[in-house]
């Protein structure tokens, strides 16, 4: 079945194309007998030459907004995208186009513009707002964390109503625009998962006085951390050998976070058969090989859902906590850039670990102990961004990330990689580079006082990210 979206931004000759998809209808037009049309991406040579027709009778023409003609170097830029407004004819309607900002690396800041309508259909009611609608989905899909147009004032009460928000008034050859942000939430949405410790954990100050919110926790009159944590049971179903992985993976990365090395693992597993078991207990057998960690026991119950956590135990004679960070300490990201996306997880989970010798997974484990920040956190599945919320919070203050400043593999998306689990990856405040073996690492933000996480970007603009506190669960 072809969905709306589908249609929008592809062009998808599904079944609803066939039917003469009615877009106004569908995105909240009203009006009698409105046009028929599909919104898409195109490359066309053909359709492109009419979208610049229609662009110079209404700037040049119509509006005089320039004297010759109205093309720029974004035409001419390739990762420009075109959206084009057709009727069942195949007569371009309208278009607008979008792209990256800056010169070089996407780093997630796009911007709109020249979002035209030909004057001779003006009366079908929905074009404009369909392909500002069109413009803001495929963005976001694009992993865009802040998008932008330069809109005339006469369009301002358009992109209000469609949730634009206004930024500031501008200049555009000489006539009066407006800044329009769309507001984008996928640093927010990544991080509300944990919103609901606070009031669940509140009277419990799990890990101790000074612990609260950490990665693991110290035993106290020891100097032993330990760390749990569950896998997703839909994940546990649909990839058991991976999911066996990762309950390795991200309870040695707890314990690194903390500077401890770690020497145990125990695990908890429910399968409905032995079958479904040993594949999930290979998965985990293959990651504590890899990561030279033993399994020192742990508990199997056959004949129920699926279900699998795992304990681990470390050791750190003076643990770096999660919440040192103060206003004022930058904030260095260390990541393991290498490997690929998971398949069946694209945009959400990194694979660099599983190719990795034990060598260069013990210098990964090993690099917070050696660095001995003021502060550590692993990127949990709250994202980057997320995660730097939780380590500001922890230390009762907030933070800002610069997108251009992360370290970041080549052709992820700024918002997938700001919002997946990276596998491994470390951010740390107050403290020296990350010794961590293959792991790249750079500065790219500061702690600040206040709370939330904010973005900025090269030109000083910044924009929200994750709106204030993150878990609830307050200061360390």
């Amino acid at each position: 079945m072809t969905s709306v979206c589908d249609v929008l931004l592809t062009g998808s000759a599904g079944p609803a194309a066939a039917r003469g998809l009615d877009v106004p209808a569908l995105l909240g037009a009203t009006g009698a007998a409105p046009a028929r049309f599909v919104v898409e991406a195109t490359a066309d040579r053909g359709c492109l030459y009419a979208y610049r027709l229609l662009r110079r009778r209404v700037f040049v023409e119509e509006q005089g907004l320039f004297e010759d003609d109205d093309l720029d170097h974004r035409d001419e830029d390739p990762r420009t995208v075109v959206l084009v407004a057709r009727d069942a004819s195949g007569a371009v309607l309208g278009g607008v186009r979008l792209g990256p900002e800056t010169d070089g690396p996407d780093i997630g800041w796009w911007r709109g513009s020249r979002l035209v309508v030909d004057p001779a259909r003006r009366v079908a009611p929905g074009v404009g707002a369909a392909l500002v609608r069109a413009a803001c989905a495929y963005a976001e899909d694009a992993g865009v964390l802040r998008f932008e147009a330069d809109v005339q004032e006469r369009a301002v009460p358009l992109f209000t109503r469609l949730g634009w928000r206004p930024v500031r008034a501008v200049r555009v050859a000489g006539r009066p625009h407006h800044t329009m942000r769309w507001p984008i939430g996928r640093l927010a949405r990544a991080a509300e998962g944990k919103a609901a410790l606070g009031p669940l954990l509140r009277g419990l100050s799990p890990g101790g006085r000074g612990w609260v919110g950490d990665d693991g926790a110290p035993v106290p009159g020891s100097d032993v951390v330990a760390a749990c944590d569950a896998i997703l049971p839909s994940m546990v179903e649909r990839d058991p050998d991976w999911a066996g992985w990762c309950s390795v993976l991200v309870n040695v990365n707890d314990l690194a976070a903390m500077g401890a090395t770690p020497v145990g693992l125990l695990d908890a597993l429910g399968a409905r058969d032995a079958s479904f078991a040993a594949r999930v207990l290979t998965g985990l057998r293959r990651a504590a090989s890899a990561y030279d960690v033993p399994i020192l026991g742990g508990h199997t119950q056959l004949g129920v859902p699926a279900a699998l956590s795992v304990t681990a135990l470390g050791r750190a004679a003076s643990p770096v906590p999660g919440g040192g960070g103060r206003p004022g300490h930058r904030v260095r990201l260390t990541a393991d850039l290498g490997g690929r996306w998971r398949s069946g997880y694209t945009g959400r989970q990194w694979d660099s670990t599983s190719t990795r010798t034990t060598e260069e997974l013990r210098a990964m484990l090993g690099a917070v102990g050696a660095a001995r920040p003021a502060a550590a956190k692993d990127v949990s599945m709250a994202g980057i961004a997320g995660t730097l919320g939780m380590l500001a919070e922890a230390g009762g203050c907030g933070a800002v990330l610069e997108p251009a400043r992360v370290p970041r593999p080549a052709g992820v998306t700024m918002g997938d990689w700001l919002t997946c689990f990276p596998g491994f990856a470390m951010l740390t405040a107050g403290g020296p580079a990350l010794p961590a073996g293959p792991a790249a690492g750079a500065e790219c933000g500061e702690l600040v006082t206040g709370s939330g996480v904010r973005l900025r970007w090269p030109d000083g603009v910044v924009t929200e990210g994750v709106h204030g506190a993150v878990t609830g669960l307050g200061t360390a």
